[in-house]
């Protein structure tokens, strides 16, 4: 069954639901082909769209088989096809579904019937006022009231429920928090917590970086992700006999510092400094150039090697000044030439 005719039956479907000005209604979707395990595997690829006057929600997840409340696989595999009735109950609230399967595919219309138990709980955990579409995405994503607790208990509960799906949806665990806590982060705030799991901040790179010597906060750990500086390139580095800051080493990898290049200018002779490193691969004095320079008889220093690179004293340029005749010069001299376009 293609995806436009699911979308189809589920418009069609949407006549079993009858919503009132406080019912939240919805579709949903149930496409075996999105999903490596077949429902006789035991999970299926669930997916639910709502559209309100404000805003449009979809969501999609692979779901265990008997989260599907009196939906049996016989009913979902029916290769004649035929109606369904079945539901998907949280601890938010429950989501109760109708509409047809067929050859293990299917789609419908939901109504959502919110918990006034939880919603109870959350109002004692600090949560008031949680408006029906916020009760309902609580249901979505499956919050439990004592995820809420032990968010309280270690701290880092946030002071809003937009923050709090937010962690639910990047699976924010308490058990990954207790393990940062124990690894010597403390101030930890959602955001923090969010960012760090989006750009994939794991314990054992923390773990890592602490074990070379390092103390990094929340916000060095994602900018260290984001520019892709992983704890075996800070080992390479390190292994190189570089001790720099993170600070340093995000700059380094913005301006692609690598181990190779280090190795390279060490061979020649070299012993440069992580902000060397920088300036040199910001002005493009690349390894090759560097050799170039040396092959036709000038040993610069670093600093000179950059000021080359600014004023655009390349290889072919030194080549016709001496094929001028013009020998024995410094490099001071060279990158002064430039400077006045003699011999340009």
């Amino acid at each position: 069954m293609t995806r436009i005719t699911l979308l189809a039956l589920s418009a069609l479907t949407l006549a079993y639901a009858v919503p009132s000005d406080e019912t939240i209604t919805g579709q949903w979707i149930i496409d075996q082909s999105q999903t490596d395990q077949a429902p006789a595997g035991g999970k299926v690829q669930l997916t639910l769209h709502r559209s309100s006057d404000h805003s449009q929600m979809t969501s999609s997840s692979a779901l265990p088989l008997d989260q599907l409340r009196g939906l049996s696989g016989q009913q979902m595999e029916s290769p004649s096809g035929g109606t369904v009735h079945f539901e998907i109950a949280r601890e938010a609230g429950t989501l109760g579904c109708e509409g047809y399967f067929r050859s293990g595919n299917g789609a419908g219309a939901f109504t959502f019937s919110p918990n006034a138990k939880f919603v109870s709980e959350m109002r004692s955990l600090g949560y008031n006022g949680l408006s029906g579409e916020t009760v309902f995405s609580m249901a979505v994503h499956d919050m439990k009231t004592a995820y809420v607790r032990d968010l309280r208990s270690l701290g880092a509960a946030p002071g809003s429920s937009d923050e709090l799906i937010s962690m639910s949806i990047h699976n924010v665990t308490i058990d990954y928090i207790r393990e940062l806590k124990n690894l010597g982060l403390r101030e930890l705030t959602a955001d923090h917590l969010v960012s760090m799991r989006i750009h994939d901040v794991s314990v054992e790179f923390v773990r890592d970086l602490k074990g070379l010597g390092y103390n990094p906060s929340a916000d060095d750990l994602v900018s260290l992700r984001i520019h892709g500086a992983t704890s075996e390139y800070v080992k390479q580095m390190k292994s190189l006999g570089f001790n720099p800051t993170l600070d340093q080493f995000v700059s380094m990898r913005i301006h692609d510092v690598g181990p190779e290049f280090v190795r390279d200018l060490k061979g020649m002779g070299y012993n440069p400094s992580a902000d060397d490193l920088v300036s040199l691969r910001i002005h493009g004095a690349t390894s090759e150039y560097v050799k170039q320079v040396r092959s036709l008889g000038f040993n610069p220093t670093l600093d000179q090697l950059v000021s080359m690179r600014i004023h655009g004293v390349t290889p072919d340029y030194i080549r016709k000044v001496q094929s001028r005749g013009i020998k024995n010069l410094t490099v001071d001299q060279l990158v002064n030439l430039r400077i006045h376009g003699i011999m340009d």
